[in-house]
């Protein structure tokens, strides 16, 4: 769904083009982000997308290994996994293939806007949310 997203973003809207969906809340609006969340550690050196490449990488391999050694099959832990997983990917293949991540969803408030996000970033913030809360519960 990510990527399918991504592609229709980048085919019919130009750089910085943005279309109202919901008046006063929420635009699609075409623009990339070099660095992680919210465009932390943005910039255009070559090192930065090595850096998060590898970054990403790591921690999807980090996942993989989670995944084999945990004993659990809980719901709650699986779907949390899997969708940082398949959000973290969806971002590095637009690292790999863009250098740069694509970004579309614009939410806002009056002049307040929510920093633009993709359907990865939603994801990997469902799944890490998920993945928390199983872990709490198994700790408490």
């Amino acid at each position: 769904m990510d990527q399918v997203t991504k592609w229709y973003i980048v085919k019919n809207f130009n750089l910085f083009e943005s279309k109202v969906i919901l008046d006063g809340f929420f635009n699609l609006t075409y623009i990339t982000n070099t660095g992680a969340a919210f465009g932390i550690l943005s910039g255009t050196e070559k090192w930065r997308n090595i850096f998060f490449q590898a970054i990403t990488v790591m921690a999807l391999c980090g996942m993989i290994y989670l995944y084999k050694t945990m004993r659990t099959r809980s719901g709650l832990f699986l779907w949390g996994l899997s969708l940082v997983f398949g959000g973290a990917l969806g971002n590095f293949i637009d690292r790999v293939r863009f250098g740069y991540v694509v970004d579309f969803l614009d939410f806002y408030v009056g002049s307040w806007h929510w920093p633009a996000f993709n359907v990865a970033d939603s994801c990997i913030s469902l799944g890490a949310t998920m993945l928390a809360v199983y872990f709490l519960r198994e700790t408490v």
